[in-house]
This record gives structure tokens, sequence and C-alpha cells, in this order.
């Protein structure tokens, strides 16, 4: 079953029509993976392509289900290496490198159409 926030949520809700449906689940111990569709309305300046804000959200909420259903970012960072074309999905993985006390460092990546797009990584208050 995929983990959702809340059924509203933008980034995993499944009542969100204009949200990006994200679907994850846990891969292992402190690791999601699974994917979001990238619809006409998810697009950014450049036809055709995800809006760059979408795959950081994409990858904000993977994190966080990485780092436990609580987990809320207090930074984050990403690095963009092309573009998810609208009408593609972009795969998800998430997983958490270090954990102390109140707080956890994670890593996540999105491709699509077999390409690497943005690396991401986030602090997260737990």
């Amino acid at each position: 079953m995929a983990l959702v926030h809340h059924e509203l949520c933008f980034g995993c809700g499944r009542t969100n029509l204009f949200g990006l449906l994200l679907e994850v689940d846990e891969a292992a111990p402190g690791a999601v993976a699974g994917r979001c569709f990238i619809k006409q309305d998810h697009q950014g300046p450049d036809r055709g392509t995800a809006h760059e804000g979408v795959l950081a959200a994409a990858l904000i909420d993977a994190m966080a289900f990485a780092c436990g259903p609580d987990a809320r970012v207090s930074a984050f960072e990403i690095a963009y290496s092309g573009s998810a074309p609208v009408g593609a999905y972009a795969e998800i993985e998430a997983r958490v490198e270090h954990r102390d006390g109140l707080s956890a460092d994670a890593t996540a990546t999105a491709r699509a159409e077999e390409r690497m797009v943005a690396e991401a990584r986030g602090r997260y208050r737990l």
C-alpha cells in the first residue's frame, strides 16, 4: 500500500487532482521507491516538460517518507541534470543517509525515461 500524508497532500494525496499523486512504498528500512506521472498541468517554462518545483516537491515528499511519518523538511538542495517530459512517469527513490536524535539526512533521485533528471539532499526534523 502506497504511503500517504493525507488525501489532499499536493505530493501524495489521492484526492488532490491538481497534485502529483506520488505513489511510494517502503523499499527497505529507511528507503522508499515509487513514481509520479507528469501531467500537462505540471509544465514549467519549457513547454512539454515538468516545472522544476514539481520535481522538487516529489523529492521532498519521498525523503520525508524515508525519514518517517512525522518528518518535515528543514533544509533542502537539488541539482537538475535534465527534464521530465509531460506524459511520462518520474521514477523516485529516497533513502535516509544519517539519523541523529531529532533529525535525519536523506537523499533522493528522480529519473524520467531512464535518464537522471534530479538529485536532492534534505535535512528533516523528526
